[in-house]
């Protein structure tokens, strides 16, 4: 009998994912029936997760062995308390690549000292500051997941002295790793670029404020792609004013989109980006989804299982 699986989300990504999934499923030879009608309840096994799609109320599906998130970060999904059974989220190779992309651009942009050529073309030739090699900027990854390391690790290869923080011990890490207060504390006063890649919890909340931006060293750069609430908007503001920080590539917020009035659009040492880091990519998130139902159907266990205790 084929297995139910019911994707839950808007209509325009159903119609990109559907052909992407259908083929994937295919590729680990999975007899499925992909549907979109939740009417089907008492037959699904699987349930596709968008933060938008129509589904609400997980309790419905008796048969339900785990929902499979298109988003990397669960919050939204983790907030509703009828999702009891095993939520997974969503690693995308393309994900990751592009998140890789989007930070090292940025990365390189503060470290050779881009704006200040792009925004002073008025014929005065300028040559008295020359930016140091890579090997001498320091820089510091908050959050060691998956896109974290592998975000580490791309900044190592192109020379840059990088160390990682995260809330607990990692027990492998391919980088130089810090947990817990005091190992924060050790990394932000080592960052000269700092980069956040923490998900949304209770424990990160506010994580970045008053206190633990004024750790960094006088001048340091931040480049936030994990989630907005990490951040505290008005310490942020005043750390760039005072001098603290020099500037701030923001591309998460607590409200999305980002309200035309709020001050992070006009403030000239902010550059706001409208949450495109990276996306995840049907053909190869389709992939994602397909093995773990392979893995599962299998009896092995679940990919990117969410542990509901720590929030990701």
């Amino acid at each position: 009998m084929p297995i139910k699986v019911l994707i839950s989300a808007p209509e325009s990504v159903v119609e990109e994912y559907a052909p992407h999934l259908r083929q994937a499923f295919a590729a680990e030879e999975l007899d499925i029936t992909l549907t979109t009608d939740p009417e089907a309840a008492e037959q699904i096994e699987y349930v596709i997760y968008h933060p938008n799609g129509p589904v609400t109320d997980y309790s419905v599906f008796p048969k339900l062995r785990a929902v499979l998130s298109l988003w990397a970060g669960v919050e939204h999904a983790l907030a509703n308390p009828t999702l009891t059974a095993p939520l997974c989220r969503m690693v995308d190779p393309s994900l990751t690549q592009g998140m890789i992309e989007y930070v090292a651009g940025h990365v390189l942009r503060y470290h050779l000292g881009m704006d200040a050529h792009i925004t002073a073309q008025d014929g005065v030739w300028r040559n008295e500051i020359v930016p140091p090699l890579a090997s001498s900027r320091r820089v510091g990854v908050l959050g060691l997941g998956a896109l974290g390391a592998d975000v580490a690790q791309a900044l190592t290869d192109l020379g840059f002295q990088v160390e990682g923080w995260s809330r607990t011990p990692r027990e492998e890490s391919r980088i130089p790793a810090h947990s817990g207060e005091e190992g924060l504390e050790t990394l932000l006063r080592g960052s000269d670029i700092l980069i956040s890649l923490l998900p949304s919890t209770p424990a990160t909340e506010n994580l970045l404020n008053r206190r633990t931006l004024a750790l960094l060293p006088a001048g340091a750069f931040l480049i936030n792609t994990g989630r907005g609430g990490v951040l505290n908007d008005q310490a942020l503001i005043d750390a760039l004013d005072s001098g603290q920080l020099a500037h701030a590539t923001l591309d998460v917020f607590r409200v999305e989109p980002l309200p035309p009035d709020h001050p992070f659009w006009s403030h000239p040492k902010i550059t706001v980006t409208p949450h495109v880091a990276s996306e995840t990519r049907a053909d190869t998130a389709s992939e994602t989804i397909a093995l773990n139902i392979r893995r599962d159907q299998d009896g092995d266990a679940l990919l990117y299982r969410v542990d509901r205790a720590q929030g990701y």
